[in-house]
């Protein structure tokens, strides 16, 4: 089956807008007049990207293509990824918090990563390990996992996340055994003096083998994040790092592209690439923008928008937080 997406267009993920960050009358009003949308529903960012170019993804096998993607090399055992995070304990239920690789760092996550290794492991099943602050599960056979990364659950219940029917009760079995050996390790009393929240268990998603390179048309990716990089790896894609502006995106495509900006909340980069963006669609170098934004505003900007002159705001981008 031959997949085309439009090859003129731009996919670009920015920081948050909404909450009067965008400061600019002009760029307000620029995209004011685009279709602009909030979502409510947590998303996984490469299903919502590849679902922008009308491109299918794969249902399984996750945490292999980020490991690809952190090595650039494919992974050839199966893998689930496995985030750090707080399993927060409430009146009636947990709450989980999401860590990212500044909230657990390396230096956290090298020792907890060893002492599972070391008092869980078993090299006939299962062994974990750890690149950067990306922690990972390898299993001799296919153990059931959550389909989604912890993000997507972060301040949110986990148990409507986790696995359910056949072999729902391996991977409960192993979260939980997780969670003893971490409970009063070290470095989580440390966290704890110190205000932070513990790394008191792992979320396990996104298992399976990675799958065979294939050659499949792609725009070019321009990201730091290692889930997206191994897709395109996976697919012969063009991958290459954020580069820190539109214009350098712009310089290194033939026509339309995927530019990931990492995310942080930084009104003035924002405007920088709103303004770079809007450049570029009025030149006629892109025939379509597809604006993501962190807070889980969209937009979807044409150059026809620029007749709807009625439209001079939108309380997506004007509402105080």
């Amino acid at each position: 089956m031959t997949i085309s997406y439009d090859k003129n267009a731009a996919v670009v993920v920015l920081p948050a807008v909404g909450g009067g960050r965008l400061k600019g009358t002009s760029l307000r009003r620029w995209l004011a007049r685009s279709d602009l949308v909030q979502l409510h529903e947590p998303r996984e960012l490469l299903a919502s990207i590849l679902a922008k170019l009308g491109m299918p993804c794969p249902e399984a096998g996750l945490g292999a293509l980020r490991m690809w993607g952190q090595t650039g090399d494919r992974p050839t055992v199966w893998i689930a990824a496995a985030d750090p995070v707080y399993l927060e304990p409430r009146m009636d239920h947990l709450c989980l918090h999401a860590q990212d690789a500044i909230d657990a760092p390396a230096a956290d996550m090298r020792p907890l990563i060893d002492h599972l290794q070391a008092t869980l492991a078993n090299t006939d099943n299962y062994g974990f390990a750890r690149l950067g602050s990306c922690g990972y599960l390898r299993a001799s056979a296919p153990i059931a996992t959550a389909a989604v990364p912890s993000y997507v659950v972060h301040r949110d219940m986990p148990n409507e996340y986790m696995p359910a029917g056949e072999g729902a009760g391996d991977y409960r079995s192993l979260v939980s055994e997780v969670e003893m050996a971490l409970h009063d390790h070290e470095v989580n009393l440390r966290r704890q003096e110190a205000g932070l929240q513990p790394v008191n268990c792992l979320w396990f998603w996104g298992g399976g083998t990675a799958p065979e390179q294939e050659t499949v048309p792609q725009p070019p990716l321009f990201s730091h994040d290692p889930l997206l990089m191994g897709h395109w790896l996976s697919k012969t894609g063009v991958v290459a790092d954020w580069p820190g502006d539109i214009p350098s995106c712009v310089e290194a495509s033939v026509a339309g592209f995927v530019a990931v900006i990492p995310e942080q909340d930084d009104p003035e980069l924002l405007e920088r690439c709103l303004g770079d963006l809007r450049d570029l669609l009025r030149s006629g170098r892109v025939s379509q923008l597809t604006l993501m934004f962190r807070d889980g505003i969209e937009a979807s900007v044409v150059p026809a928008h620029r007749r709807r002159v009625w439209r001079r705001g939108s309380p997506l981008l004007d509402q105080a937080e």
